[in-house]
């Protein structure tokens, strides 16, 4: 994975409305606080562009010594809403001055109110019910469970396969990485359970093939009957990508659920709460799943998470019996009132739309400047990828991912290092709320890293 070198190099200054460089990058000053931390941490925390981050307001990021950024990054796809808003740091002033920071599952107020704006982002709300949690493994765990504990109590233990799919993310707990469809995230397990099993993900670049029955015989090869399977789960898109499933695939693979009464998951941690130019990404496909994982982007600001479900579902276990720590802790679920509040009344959901009808066309054109090289751009709304790969090839390159990234923050636009199965992935995720002339802004930048990067090539 990425690694950036702490040497401070000097780089051209830059001042314009929304950015700001005026020292050496890495900045000289900051360098006692990487090297403590070097100290203190282990090394897997590493890895980020090399930036102290001391104020982040709306879309934009700011160190102590006078640089400011465009932010491409949403924090890693949290801070829909924006940086540092005022309504929700209201919220949590008046949670403090109410001297309630911590409640374990004793009933608050707010976990009444924000468990039932969740269900009415649902068709017939009183349908479903909602576990508040804290992060995004918690979140998939939970949908993991309750999925084999339906189809067990249901249908027998026959009923046992998990069904996810190659290149996933679901998380970084043990259940969460069985799941996924990463291998190199599991090689720690050595022996797993075999009832969680992987098929290919119709992405249509990385797999060519977005049949329905390349899935259907995938499960065949492996030996899975479609009656033994508990629950199928996927992201909404695939983060690596991000990768959108082809609406009519996504459509066969619900009624392929619903037919063998399988649990249907949609793992919405990263696509949820408008960054697809939807409340949630699985409505472009025009399917109602089972449950939700959500996180990130649902309080764009404190750790909260939520899984969304069929109350005949969620309402498997019995009190006591599913529960954590910091369920639905107070400052947190007043954060994600006020970011709903927020997203309501500034129609960020649709502004999501409307600023990806600028950013998607424009990446586009990007990436055909040097198609040999960038090997395609997917994205919905405000996020994006373009993936870095050798000459002529499909071969991921993330040397030459890394060196835009690299360059992108020399002048001033912060995204996190590349993603993808080998690092090669330049992800693009602003805050929902960023400035149409500041996104044109961070778009000439971009396209600028990319000329010095690719351009000789």
């Amino acid at each position: 994975m990425a690694e950036y070198d702490l040497t401070p190099v000097q780089v051209p200054h830059v001042q314009t409305k929304y950015r700001t460089i005026c020292t050496a990058l890495p900045v000289p000053e900051s360098l006692p606080i990487f090297a403590a931390l070097q100290r203190s941490e282990p090394r897997s925390m590493w890895g980020q562009p090399p930036v102290v981050w001391h104020h982040a307001d709306n879309f934009t990021v700011a160190d102590r010594w006078g640089n400011r950024w465009i932010d491409w990054s949403s924090g890693v796809l949290i801070t829909n809403a924006g940086h540092g808003r005022e309504e929700i740091r209201e919220g949590l002033r008046r949670i403090i001055d109410q001297d309630l920071l911590a409640t374990y599952v004793f009933v608050h107020e707010g976990r009444a109110t924000l468990t039932q704006l969740f269900c009415d982002l649902m068709p017939q709300p009183e349908n479903y019910r909602v576990f508040l949690l804290s992060t995004g493994s918690e979140a998939t765990e939970n949908c993991i469970k309750l999925s084999k504990t339906y189809a067990l109590q249901k249908h027998g233990p026959h009923k046992k396969y998990f069904v996810s799919f190659r290149g996933a993310f679901h998380g970084r707990t043990m259940g969460a990485q069985l799941a996924g469809g990463m291998e190199r995230l599991k090689t720690w397990m050595v022996d797993r359970d075999q009832t969680f099993v992987q098929v290919p993900f119709p992405d249509g670049y990385k797999n060519e093939n977005v049949s329905f029955d390349l899935f259907l015989r995938s499960l065949q090869e492996q030996g899975v009957q479609p009656k033994d399977i508990a629950g199928v789960m996927s992201e909404s898109y695939q983060g690596i990508g991000p990768d959108f499933m082809p609406v009519e695939y996504a459509q066969k693979l619900a009624a392929f659920c619903r037919e063998h009464d399988i649990v249907l998951v949609m793992d919405e941690v990263q696509s949820g709460f408008g960054r697809t130019g939807k409340m949630f990404c699985f409505e472009h496909y025009g399917i109602t799943p089972d449950l939700i994982a959500c996180g990130k982007g649902v309080s764009s600001s404190l750790p909260l998470s939520a899984v969304i479900g069929r109350k005949d579902i969620m309402d498997i276990y019995p009190p006591g019996s599913m529960t954590s720590t910091h369920s639905a802790s107070p400052l947190a679920v007043a954060a994600a009132i006020e970011n709903l509040k927020v997203m309501q009344k500034e129609k960020l959901v649709e502004r999501a739309a409307q600023m990806g009808a600028l950013l998607i066309p424009e990446l586009e054109r990007i990436q055909r400047k040097y198609p040999r090289v960038l090997g395609c751009c997917h994205g919905k709304g405000l996020v994006a990828g373009i993936q870095a790969v050798k000459a002529g090839t499909k071969e991921p390159d993330p040397a030459l991912a890394l060196r835009v990234n690299l360059k992108c923050f020399h002048k001033g636009l912060l995204m996190f290092a590349p993603v993808g199965l080998a690092g090669e992935c330049i992800k693009i995720a602003p805050p929902l709320t960023i400035a149409e002339d500041a996104l044109r802004e961070a778009l000439a930048v971009f396209e600028e890293a990319v000329d010095e990067a690719c351009g000789a090539r």
